[in-house]
């Protein structure tokens, strides 16, 4: 039985992404070779990271507006250092937003090259909202958010509009929602939580705000060698690329991100809503903040955890436990998941009411 994956991360991916990925493995191309075994130099391949780079900034918006699509390794957590490298001057400061676990991290790294100032923050809260009427210091070389907070279920609705670069993490819900992402200067997403399995990273940025530091910047953490190497610097992960090329395939033939976030609006708005009317459960996030694409709740009483864990694992749920840091359930409902798995965890959570 196929499963309801609902996991955060590594992803859901459709299943021609993984019958396609399959067949490569086996045959890349009908060249006798396995995918994992031809040069990465490869015309077979050089044409797959040109195609996937070039569908990045279609789908996004971006063609022939100075962008550069990367891909590259070391997941978004590299890019914590490496956004902070190629943008804070020496002796200069950046401004984040902290809005959970990853845009913690985010500051964490930032720290080590810089001033680095917090603007706002719903930590205390333990992150159950976005925070909001901050003011961003213009004298900043760069401000900081994270769109989606995949552990905590909130997302970002509103982006500051300022005269600084604007950089942005949005590993859980990149392609899931329209947006003008010509706003942001700089967006990166690790693959594995909406665009393809786990080993490689897809970087944005727009050329003109880089090479400004003054700072040496250690070759492997250098935008503009990546760049200049056409995202081919070091040998680069050729698989979860492929993969990742599938799915954006995929999402170009679905019509593009605005069709599937009409998918998106339509699963969160069923699984919020019974959340909402089912007393036997309760949302972790203020109302506004709630993400579409990583759905928080408890049991308002932990007594009936066994019977609905029971329930939700008969029909072949997968990955719905929450996060240590929140505890109780979480459903991740990346583009992938077909509108029919969420109304199977609504029918459980329902009959989870009717057995109580």
């Amino acid at each position: 039985m196929r499963k309801h994956n609902y996991s955060a991360g590594p992803c859901i991916l459709p299943q021609e992404v993984f019958e396609k990925s399959a067949q490569a493995i086996l045959n890349f191309n009908n060249s006798g070779l396995s995918l994992l075994e031809i040069s990465h130099r490869s015309k077979d391949f050089v044409a797959v990271m040109e195609e996937a780079r070039a569908l990045v900034l279609e789908l996004l918006g971006l063609e022939g507006k100075g962008y550069q699509a990367l891909f590259l390794g070391g997941g978004a957590s590299l890019e914590f250092l490496m956004v902070p490298y190629n943008l804070m001057k020496e002796n200069g400061k950046a401004a984040y937003l902290d809005t959970g676990t990853w845009a913690s991290g985010a500051i964490k790294e930032a720290k080590y090259l810089g001033e680095t100032v917090v603007v706002a923050s719903s930590k205390e809260e333990n992150y159950t909202h976005i925070p909001k009427n901050y003011t961003v210091p213009t004298d900043a070389n760069y401000f900081h958010c994270t769109s989606n907070n995949t552990i905590f279920g909130t997302q970002m609705q509103e982006f500051p509009n300022l005269d600084i670069p604007t950089v942005c993490d949005m590993s859980s819900d990149i392609f899931s929602r329209q947006m003008d992402f010509s706003q942001f200067d700089l967006i990166y997403a690790g693959a594995q939580k909406n665009m393809g399995p786990a080993g490689t990273t897809l970087i944005v940025v727009k050329e003109e705000i880089l090479g400004k530091t003054g700072r040496h910047i250690p070759s492997m953490l250098d935008y503009e060698k990546h760049i200049k190497a056409d995202s081919m610097y070091n040998t680069p992960p050729v698989f979860p690329i492929y993969a990742s090329l599938l799915t954006l395939q995929w999402l170009k033939k679905q019509g593009g991100i605005a069709a599937i976030e009409k998918i998106n609006n339509a699963k969160a708005a069923l699984l919020y809503a019974e959340i909402d009317r089912n007393p036997l459960f309760k949302g972790t996030v203020n109302p506004e903040d709630r993400s579409p694409m990583n759905a928080c709740f408890l049991l308002e009483n932990e007594a009936h955890a066994e019977t609905f864990d029971a329930l939700w694992k008969a029909v072949g749920i997968s990955g719905l436990p929450g996060h240590r840091s929140v505890g109780g359930y979480r459903a991740s409902m990346y583009n992938a998941l077909p509108l029919e798995s969420v109304k199977v965890l609504v029918d459980v959570m329902k009959d989870l009411e009717n057995k109580i």
